[in-house]
Protein backbone atom coordinates (compact mmCIF):
# COMPACT_ATOMS: atom_id res chain seq x y z
CA UNK A 1 0.00 0.00 0.00
CA UNK A 2 1.51 3.03 -1.42
CA UNK A 3 1.55 5.86 1.19
CA UNK A 4 0.62 9.61 0.65
CA UNK A 5 3.78 11.93 0.72
CA UNK A 6 4.50 15.66 2.16
CA UNK A 7 5.16 18.48 0.23
CA UNK A 8 8.63 20.38 1.52
CA UNK A 9 10.49 23.30 -0.11
CA UNK A 10 8.71 22.26 -3.32
CA UNK A 11 9.48 18.21 -3.60
CA UNK A 12 7.32 15.48 -1.86
CA UNK A 13 8.84 13.51 0.61
CA UNK A 14 8.08 10.84 2.85
CA UNK A 15 7.52 11.11 6.32
CA UNK A 16 9.57 10.12 9.42
CA UNK A 17 7.07 7.74 10.43
CA UNK A 18 3.78 5.97 8.54
CA UNK A 19 0.31 6.75 9.78
CA UNK A 20 -2.59 4.24 9.05
CA UNK A 21 -6.11 6.41 7.35
CA UNK A 22 -9.74 4.55 8.31
CA UNK A 23 -12.61 4.38 6.52
CA UNK A 24 -15.13 5.72 8.77
CA UNK A 25 -17.48 3.32 7.02
CA UNK A 26 -16.06 0.49 7.49
CA UNK A 27 -13.92 1.34 10.65
CA UNK A 28 -10.86 0.01 9.06
CA UNK A 29 -7.85 1.14 7.72
CA UNK A 30 -7.87 1.71 3.52
CA UNK A 31 -4.48 3.80 2.85
CA UNK A 32 -1.75 5.11 4.36
CA UNK A 33 0.03 8.86 5.36
CA UNK A 34 3.69 10.05 5.72
CA UNK A 35 3.52 11.66 8.30
CA UNK A 36 6.12 14.28 10.04
CA UNK A 37 8.49 14.41 13.08
CA UNK A 38 9.42 17.46 14.68
CA UNK A 39 12.93 18.21 12.42
CA UNK A 40 10.37 17.91 9.24
CA UNK A 41 8.69 20.65 11.29
CA UNK A 42 10.93 22.90 10.93
CA UNK A 43 11.98 22.20 7.60
CA UNK A 44 9.02 23.23 6.32
CA UNK A 45 9.08 26.42 8.39
CA UNK A 46 12.57 27.07 7.31
CA UNK A 47 11.32 26.39 3.52
CA UNK A 48 8.57 28.83 3.70
CA UNK A 49 10.42 31.57 5.56
CA UNK A 50 13.00 31.09 2.73
CA UNK A 51 10.53 31.32 0.11
CA UNK A 52 8.86 34.17 1.79
CA UNK A 53 10.82 37.68 0.57
CA UNK A 54 10.38 36.85 -3.41
CA UNK A 55 7.29 35.33 -3.26
CA UNK A 56 5.82 38.60 -1.15
CA UNK A 57 7.72 40.61 -3.88
CA UNK A 58 6.33 39.10 -6.38
CA UNK A 59 3.46 40.93 -8.73
CA UNK A 60 0.14 40.11 -8.36
CA UNK A 61 -0.37 39.10 -11.58
CA UNK A 62 1.99 36.31 -10.70
CA UNK A 63 0.78 35.02 -7.70
CA UNK A 64 -2.90 35.04 -8.91
CA UNK A 65 -1.76 32.71 -12.15
CA UNK A 66 -0.11 30.07 -9.46
CA UNK A 67 -3.62 30.35 -7.28
CA UNK A 68 -5.57 29.85 -10.46
CA UNK A 69 -3.90 27.15 -12.22
CA UNK A 70 -4.07 25.42 -9.36
CA UNK A 71 -7.95 25.79 -9.33
CA UNK A 72 -7.77 24.09 -12.61
CA UNK A 73 -5.35 21.31 -11.93
CA UNK A 74 -7.88 20.54 -8.77
CA UNK A 75 -11.24 20.46 -10.94
CA UNK A 76 -9.47 18.89 -13.75
CA UNK A 77 -9.40 16.13 -10.86
CA UNK A 78 -13.09 16.87 -9.36
CA UNK A 79 -13.68 13.12 -9.19
CA UNK A 80 -10.93 11.76 -7.91
CA UNK A 81 -10.85 13.99 -5.32
CA UNK A 82 -14.51 13.42 -4.47
CA UNK A 83 -14.15 9.45 -4.15
CA UNK A 84 -10.95 10.05 -2.25
CA UNK A 85 -13.03 12.42 0.61
CA UNK A 86 -15.62 9.89 1.02
CA UNK A 87 -13.40 7.49 2.05
CA UNK A 88 -11.16 9.42 4.25
CA UNK A 89 -14.00 12.03 5.59
CA UNK A 90 -16.99 9.25 5.28
CA UNK A 91 -19.72 12.01 3.93
CA UNK A 92 -22.17 11.00 0.99
CA UNK A 93 -21.35 11.48 -2.83
CA UNK A 94 -23.41 14.94 -3.51
CA UNK A 95 -21.85 16.50 -0.06
CA UNK A 96 -18.26 15.40 -1.10
CA UNK A 97 -18.61 16.59 -4.31
CA UNK A 98 -19.69 19.71 -3.50
CA UNK A 99 -17.00 20.74 -1.14
CA UNK A 100 -14.75 20.06 -3.97
CA UNK A 101 -16.47 22.30 -6.26
CA UNK A 102 -16.81 24.49 -3.55
CA UNK A 103 -13.17 24.64 -2.85
CA UNK A 104 -12.54 25.48 -6.29
CA UNK A 105 -14.83 28.40 -6.15
CA UNK A 106 -13.27 29.64 -3.30
CA UNK A 107 -9.93 29.48 -4.70
CA UNK A 108 -10.71 31.21 -7.16
CA UNK A 109 -12.87 33.88 -5.17
CA UNK A 110 -9.36 34.84 -3.50
CA UNK A 111 -7.37 34.72 -6.62
CA UNK A 112 -9.10 37.36 -7.72
CA UNK A 113 -8.69 39.67 -4.57
CA UNK A 114 -6.29 42.50 -5.13
CA UNK A 115 -5.55 44.93 -2.12
CA UNK A 116 -4.39 48.09 -3.74
CA UNK A 117 -2.14 50.81 -1.70
CA UNK A 118 -4.63 53.64 -0.84
CA UNK A 119 -3.60 57.51 -1.01
CA UNK A 120 -5.96 59.59 2.03
CA UNK A 121 -5.73 63.33 2.16
CA UNK A 122 -4.95 64.75 6.08
CA UNK A 123 -4.45 68.17 6.83
CA UNK A 124 -1.43 67.24 7.04
CA UNK A 125 -0.33 66.15 3.73
CA UNK A 126 -1.36 62.84 1.73
CA UNK A 127 -0.38 59.87 3.30
CA UNK A 128 -0.29 55.82 1.76
CA UNK A 129 -2.08 52.95 3.04
CA UNK A 130 -1.21 49.20 2.47
CA UNK A 131 -1.77 45.90 3.60
CA UNK A 132 0.98 43.73 4.05
CA UNK A 133 1.96 40.12 3.78
CA UNK A 134 3.16 38.91 7.60
CA UNK A 135 5.86 36.01 6.69
CA UNK A 136 4.75 32.28 7.24
CA UNK A 137 1.62 31.23 8.18
CA UNK A 138 0.60 28.09 9.67
CA UNK A 139 -2.74 26.58 8.68
CA UNK A 140 -4.07 23.85 10.67
CA UNK A 141 -7.48 22.32 9.63
CA UNK A 142 -9.96 20.11 11.13
CA UNK A 143 -11.56 16.60 9.51
CA UNK A 144 -15.24 17.73 9.29
CA UNK A 145 -14.54 19.75 5.84
CA UNK A 146 -10.43 19.10 5.30
CA UNK A 147 -10.80 20.88 1.85
CA UNK A 148 -13.38 24.05 2.32
CA UNK A 149 -11.47 24.69 5.56
CA UNK A 150 -7.85 24.35 3.79
CA UNK A 151 -8.16 26.63 0.68
CA UNK A 152 -10.28 29.19 3.69
CA UNK A 153 -6.10 29.55 4.95
CA UNK A 154 -3.81 28.67 1.63
CA UNK A 155 -5.58 30.51 -0.79
CA UNK A 156 -5.78 34.05 1.18
CA UNK A 157 -2.74 33.45 2.52
CA UNK A 158 -1.20 33.07 -0.83
CA UNK A 159 -2.63 35.71 -2.64
CA UNK A 160 -1.44 38.42 -0.11
CA UNK A 161 2.18 37.21 -0.53
CA UNK A 162 2.87 35.21 2.29
CA UNK A 163 3.83 31.70 2.47
CA UNK A 164 2.37 28.71 4.15
CA UNK A 165 2.84 25.10 6.27
CA UNK A 166 -0.32 23.94 6.27
CA UNK A 167 -1.18 20.51 8.46
CA UNK A 168 -4.84 18.51 7.92
CA UNK A 169 -6.06 16.21 11.41
CA UNK A 170 -4.80 13.41 11.46
CA UNK A 171 -7.59 11.52 10.52
CA UNK A 172 -8.64 12.87 7.68
CA UNK A 173 -5.00 13.63 5.67
CA UNK A 174 -5.30 11.80 2.37
CA UNK A 175 -7.07 14.98 0.33
CA UNK A 176 -4.55 17.84 1.52
CA UNK A 177 -1.86 15.93 0.87
CA UNK A 178 -3.14 15.42 -2.58
CA UNK A 179 -3.09 19.14 -2.63
CA UNK A 180 0.93 19.10 -2.16
CA UNK A 181 1.10 16.39 -5.25
CA UNK A 182 -0.74 19.67 -7.75
CA UNK A 183 1.14 22.63 -5.73
CA UNK A 184 4.57 20.64 -6.08
CA UNK A 185 4.01 21.72 -10.18
CA UNK A 186 3.14 25.44 -9.72
CA UNK A 187 3.97 27.30 -6.57
CA UNK A 188 7.74 28.15 -6.21
CA UNK A 189 9.32 25.91 -3.81
CA UNK A 190 8.89 26.43 -0.17
CA UNK A 191 5.79 28.46 -0.95
CA UNK A 192 3.02 26.02 -0.04
CA UNK A 193 4.42 23.40 1.63
CA UNK A 194 2.11 20.28 3.32
CA UNK A 195 2.92 18.19 6.56
CA UNK A 196 1.00 15.82 8.48
CA UNK A 197 1.15 14.37 11.47
CA UNK A 198 -0.23 12.10 14.28
CA UNK A 199 -2.30 14.79 15.89
CA UNK A 200 0.51 15.54 17.91
CA UNK A 201 2.65 18.29 16.08
CA UNK A 202 0.11 21.19 15.92
CA UNK A 203 1.34 22.58 19.35
CA UNK A 204 5.04 22.45 17.71
CA UNK A 205 3.96 24.38 14.36
CA UNK A 206 1.92 27.19 16.28
CA UNK A 207 4.45 28.05 18.94
CA UNK A 208 7.05 27.77 16.46
CA UNK A 209 9.28 31.29 16.02
CA UNK A 210 9.18 31.69 12.79
CA UNK A 211 5.44 31.77 11.95
CA UNK A 212 3.94 35.03 12.02
CA UNK A 213 0.46 33.73 11.95
CA UNK A 214 -1.74 30.94 13.11
CA UNK A 215 -4.78 30.09 11.00
CA UNK A 216 -6.94 27.36 13.37
CA UNK A 217 -10.55 25.72 12.75
CA UNK A 218 -11.13 22.97 15.56
CA UNK A 219 -12.45 22.95 18.97
CA UNK A 220 -12.49 25.62 21.48
CA UNK A 221 -10.20 23.69 24.09
CA UNK A 222 -7.29 23.24 21.60
CA UNK A 223 -8.21 27.30 20.26
CA UNK A 224 -6.86 27.89 23.44
CA UNK A 225 -3.97 26.45 23.40
CA UNK A 226 -3.24 27.99 19.92
CA UNK A 227 -3.74 31.26 21.52
CA UNK A 228 -1.56 30.68 24.47
CA UNK A 229 1.18 29.27 22.26
CA UNK A 230 1.20 32.54 20.36
CA UNK A 231 1.46 34.97 23.02
CA UNK A 232 5.10 34.89 23.99
CA UNK A 233 6.15 36.82 20.79
CA UNK A 234 2.54 38.20 19.34
CA UNK A 235 1.39 35.92 16.34
CA UNK A 236 -1.45 37.16 14.80
CA UNK A 237 -4.17 34.35 15.24
CA UNK A 238 -7.42 33.56 13.78
CA UNK A 239 -9.52 30.93 15.34
CA UNK A 240 -12.91 29.13 14.27
CA UNK A 241 -14.10 27.08 16.62
CA UNK A 242 -16.74 25.39 18.04
CA UNK A 243 -20.53 26.54 17.97
CA UNK A 244 -23.63 25.36 19.58
CA UNK A 245 -25.73 27.24 17.11
CA UNK A 246 -29.58 28.09 18.08
CA UNK A 247 -32.97 27.61 15.77
CA UNK A 248 -35.78 29.86 16.54
CA UNK A 249 -38.68 28.95 15.03
CA UNK A 250 -41.13 31.93 15.34
CA UNK A 251 -45.27 31.14 15.33
CA UNK A 252 -45.70 32.53 12.24
CA UNK A 253 -43.14 30.80 10.37
CA UNK A 254 -43.38 28.37 7.53
CA UNK A 255 -43.48 25.00 9.36
CA UNK A 256 -43.09 22.63 6.28
CA UNK A 257 -40.14 24.72 4.71
CA UNK A 258 -38.41 25.40 8.54
CA UNK A 259 -38.55 21.24 9.57
CA UNK A 260 -37.14 20.59 6.19
CA UNK A 261 -34.91 23.18 6.08
CA UNK A 262 -33.47 22.22 9.80
CA UNK A 263 -34.18 18.74 9.14
CA UNK A 264 -31.18 19.13 6.01
CA UNK A 265 -29.00 21.44 7.95
CA UNK A 266 -28.75 19.74 11.55
CA UNK A 267 -27.92 16.31 9.66
CA UNK A 268 -25.66 18.16 7.17
CA UNK A 269 -22.09 15.92 7.05
CA UNK A 270 -23.36 13.80 10.02
CA UNK A 271 -24.30 16.80 12.13
CA UNK A 272 -20.20 17.55 11.93
CA UNK A 273 -20.56 20.74 11.06
CA UNK A 274 -19.50 24.44 13.63
CA UNK A 275 -22.31 25.93 12.33
CA UNK A 276 -25.45 23.60 11.78
CA UNK A 277 -28.34 24.09 13.94
CA UNK A 278 -27.55 22.27 17.22
CA UNK A 279 -30.59 23.24 19.37
CA UNK A 280 -33.73 24.12 18.08
CA UNK A 281 -36.49 26.60 19.71
CA UNK A 282 -39.98 25.95 18.62
CA UNK A 283 -42.94 28.15 19.79
CA UNK A 284 -45.48 26.30 21.61
CA UNK A 285 -48.56 27.13 18.91
CA UNK A 286 -46.47 25.30 16.20
CA UNK A 287 -44.56 23.05 18.89
CA UNK A 288 -46.86 20.18 17.59
CA UNK A 289 -46.87 20.75 13.91
CA UNK A 290 -43.21 21.34 14.01
CA UNK A 291 -42.39 18.33 15.99
CA UNK A 292 -44.45 16.16 13.63
CA UNK A 293 -42.61 17.26 10.48
CA UNK A 294 -39.46 17.16 11.78
CA UNK A 295 -39.33 13.75 12.73
CA UNK A 296 -41.13 13.26 8.91
CA UNK A 297 -38.26 14.91 7.34
CA UNK A 298 -35.79 13.36 9.44
CA UNK A 299 -37.30 9.74 8.81
CA UNK A 300 -36.78 10.30 4.68
CA UNK A 301 -32.99 10.64 5.33
CA UNK A 302 -31.04 7.72 4.12
CA UNK A 303 -28.14 6.24 5.86
CA UNK A 304 -25.15 4.52 4.56
CA UNK A 305 -21.57 4.68 3.16
CA UNK A 306 -21.06 7.61 1.13
CA UNK A 307 -20.55 5.70 -2.07
CA UNK A 308 -24.00 4.06 -1.23
CA UNK A 309 -26.72 4.93 -4.22
CA UNK A 310 -28.88 7.74 -2.85
CA UNK A 311 -27.25 7.87 0.78
CA UNK A 312 -27.71 11.26 2.20
CA UNK A 313 -26.17 10.40 5.81
CA UNK A 314 -22.62 8.69 6.51
CA UNK A 315 -20.69 8.03 9.32
CA UNK A 316 -19.36 9.99 12.15
CA UNK A 317 -15.98 10.71 11.17
CA UNK A 318 -13.67 9.00 13.82
CA UNK A 319 -14.01 6.56 16.60
CA UNK A 320 -13.10 9.01 19.25
CA UNK A 321 -16.18 11.47 17.75
CA UNK A 322 -18.58 8.37 18.12
CA UNK A 323 -18.02 6.98 20.98
CA UNK A 324 -18.65 11.06 22.29
CA UNK A 325 -22.32 11.71 20.33
CA UNK A 326 -23.18 8.02 21.40
CA UNK A 327 -22.73 8.75 25.42
CA UNK A 328 -24.41 11.57 24.37
CA UNK A 329 -27.84 10.35 22.88
CA UNK A 330 -27.69 7.67 25.70
CA UNK A 331 -27.42 10.23 28.14
CA UNK A 332 -30.14 12.34 26.98
CA UNK A 333 -32.60 9.68 26.03
CA UNK A 334 -32.36 8.62 29.90
CA UNK A 335 -34.27 11.77 30.68
CA UNK A 336 -35.78 13.22 28.03
CA UNK A 337 -37.86 11.44 24.75
CA UNK A 338 -36.15 10.11 22.10
CA UNK A 339 -38.82 11.24 19.05
CA UNK A 340 -36.80 9.01 16.49
CA UNK A 341 -33.36 7.23 16.12
CA UNK A 342 -31.51 6.89 18.81
CA UNK A 343 -29.60 3.98 18.17
CA UNK A 344 -26.15 2.98 16.94
CA UNK A 345 -26.35 1.24 13.03
CA UNK A 346 -25.82 -2.50 12.94
CA UNK A 347 -23.39 -2.10 10.88
CA UNK A 348 -19.74 -1.94 10.73
CA UNK A 349 -18.60 1.85 10.62
CA UNK A 350 -19.63 4.64 12.94
CA UNK A 351 -22.82 5.03 11.82
CA UNK A 352 -25.31 6.85 14.48
CA UNK A 353 -29.26 6.93 13.25
CA UNK A 354 -30.34 10.60 13.10
CA UNK A 355 -31.88 11.48 16.06
CA UNK A 356 -34.45 13.77 17.96
CA UNK A 357 -34.65 14.35 21.48
CA UNK A 358 -37.45 16.04 23.06
CA UNK A 359 -38.27 17.37 26.36
CA UNK A 360 -34.72 17.90 27.83
CA UNK A 361 -34.11 20.61 30.53
CA UNK A 362 -32.19 23.47 29.01
CA UNK A 363 -29.42 22.14 31.78
CA UNK A 364 -29.29 19.21 29.87
CA UNK A 365 -25.73 18.32 28.49
CA UNK A 366 -27.14 17.88 24.83
CA UNK A 367 -28.72 21.51 24.82
CA UNK A 368 -25.72 23.12 26.65
CA UNK A 369 -23.04 21.61 24.70
CA UNK A 370 -21.77 21.02 21.10
CA UNK A 371 -22.40 17.61 20.37
CA UNK A 372 -20.97 17.57 16.49
CA UNK A 373 -22.77 14.47 15.21
CA UNK A 374 -26.37 13.47 14.08
CA UNK A 375 -28.49 14.52 17.19
CA UNK A 376 -30.63 17.69 18.64
CA UNK A 377 -32.83 18.49 21.01
CA UNK A 378 -36.59 19.54 20.39
CA UNK A 379 -37.65 22.81 23.13
CA UNK A 380 -40.40 24.88 23.35
CA UNK A 381 -41.15 28.73 24.20
CA UNK A 382 -43.81 30.72 24.87
CA UNK A 383 -42.27 34.21 24.67
CA UNK A 384 -39.52 35.54 21.82
CA UNK A 385 -37.58 37.66 24.35
CA UNK A 386 -37.26 34.01 26.69
CA UNK A 387 -36.33 32.24 23.47
CA UNK A 388 -33.56 34.89 22.48
CA UNK A 389 -32.17 34.87 26.19
CA UNK A 390 -32.20 31.13 25.95
CA UNK A 391 -30.26 31.41 22.43
CA UNK A 392 -27.31 33.57 23.92
CA UNK A 393 -26.89 31.15 27.20
CA UNK A 394 -23.59 29.65 27.12
CA UNK A 395 -20.13 30.52 25.94
CA UNK A 396 -20.61 30.00 22.39
CA UNK A 397 -21.45 32.36 19.36
CA UNK A 398 -20.70 31.19 15.70
CA UNK A 399 -24.13 30.98 14.37
CA UNK A 400 -28.00 31.04 14.27
CA UNK A 401 -31.57 31.29 12.68
CA UNK A 402 -34.41 32.58 13.16
CA UNK A 403 -37.20 31.57 10.96
CA UNK A 404 -40.14 33.67 10.37
CA UNK A 405 -42.74 35.03 7.47
CA UNK A 406 -41.44 38.55 8.92
CA UNK A 407 -38.29 39.60 7.89
CA UNK A 408 -38.26 42.76 9.36
CA UNK A 409 -39.00 41.63 12.72
CA UNK A 410 -36.35 38.67 12.63
CA UNK A 411 -34.06 41.33 11.58
CA UNK A 412 -34.38 42.81 14.89
CA UNK A 413 -34.44 39.86 16.74
CA UNK A 414 -31.12 38.80 14.66
CA UNK A 415 -29.49 42.19 16.42
CA UNK A 416 -30.26 40.65 20.09
CA UNK A 417 -28.57 37.18 19.48
CA UNK A 418 -24.61 37.62 20.03
CA UNK A 419 -23.71 35.21 17.33
CA UNK A 420 -21.26 35.83 14.19
CA UNK A 421 -23.85 35.16 11.94
CA UNK A 422 -27.57 34.72 11.71
CA UNK A 423 -29.61 33.66 9.11
CA UNK A 424 -33.10 34.28 8.54
CA UNK A 425 -35.05 31.48 6.71
CA UNK A 426 -31.96 29.70 6.11
CA UNK A 427 -29.45 27.88 8.13
CA UNK A 428 -25.32 27.24 7.11
CA UNK A 429 -25.74 29.90 4.48
CA UNK A 430 -21.74 30.33 4.18
CA UNK A 431 -19.93 31.59 1.13
CA UNK A 432 -16.10 32.68 0.43
CA UNK A 433 -16.96 35.69 -0.73
CA UNK A 434 -19.65 36.53 2.66
CA UNK A 435 -17.32 37.04 5.60
CA UNK A 436 -17.85 33.88 8.84
CA UNK A 437 -16.90 34.28 12.42
CA UNK A 438 -17.51 33.56 16.02
CA UNK A 439 -17.99 35.61 18.97
CA UNK A 440 -17.61 34.84 22.77
CA UNK A 441 -15.57 31.38 22.78
CA UNK A 442 -16.26 30.27 18.94
CA UNK A 443 -13.26 32.17 17.79
CA UNK A 444 -11.27 35.56 16.97
CA UNK A 445 -10.92 37.12 13.69
CA UNK A 446 -13.56 36.09 10.16
CA UNK A 447 -12.64 34.07 7.30
CA UNK A 448 -14.19 34.93 3.96
CA UNK A 449 -15.10 38.02 2.62
CA UNK A 450 -12.31 40.32 1.66
CA UNK A 451 -12.29 40.48 6.09
CA UNK A 452 -10.88 37.39 5.43
CA UNK A 453 -8.44 38.19 3.14
CA UNK A 454 -7.31 41.16 5.79
CA UNK A 455 -6.72 38.72 8.15
CA UNK A 456 -3.62 37.51 6.63
CA UNK A 457 -2.19 41.54 6.44
CA UNK A 458 -0.88 43.92 8.57
CA UNK A 459 -1.51 47.70 7.75
CA UNK A 460 1.54 50.13 6.74
CA UNK A 461 0.85 53.21 6.75
CA UNK A 462 3.41 55.92 4.35
CA UNK A 463 3.32 59.58 5.70
CA UNK A 464 5.96 61.79 4.22
CA UNK A 465 6.23 65.16 4.91
CA UNK A 466 7.05 67.71 2.07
Amino acid sequence: MNAYKMLIDGQLVDGARIIPVIDPSTGEPFAQAHAADEAQIDEAVASAARAFPAWAAAPWETRRACLLEFAQRLENETDSFTHLLIREQGKPYGEARFEVEATIRGIRFYANVELKAETRTHPTGDYEVERRPLGVVAGITPWNFPMILASNKYAPALITGNTIVLKPAATTPLTTLELGRLGAEIFPRGVFNIVADNNDLGARLAGHPDIAKVSFTGSTNTGKAVLRSAADDMKRVTLELGGNDPAIVLADANVEAAARGLAATAFLNAGQVCAAPKRLYVADQIYDDFRERFVTATREIRMGAGDEDGVTLGPVQNRMQFDKVRGMIEEAAASGTVLTGGHVANRPGFFIEPTIIADLDDQAPLVTDEQFGPVVPLLRFTDEADAIARANEGAFGLGASIWTRDIDRARQLARGITAGSVWINQHIAIHPDIPFGGVKQSGLGSEGGIEGVYEYTRLQVINAAG
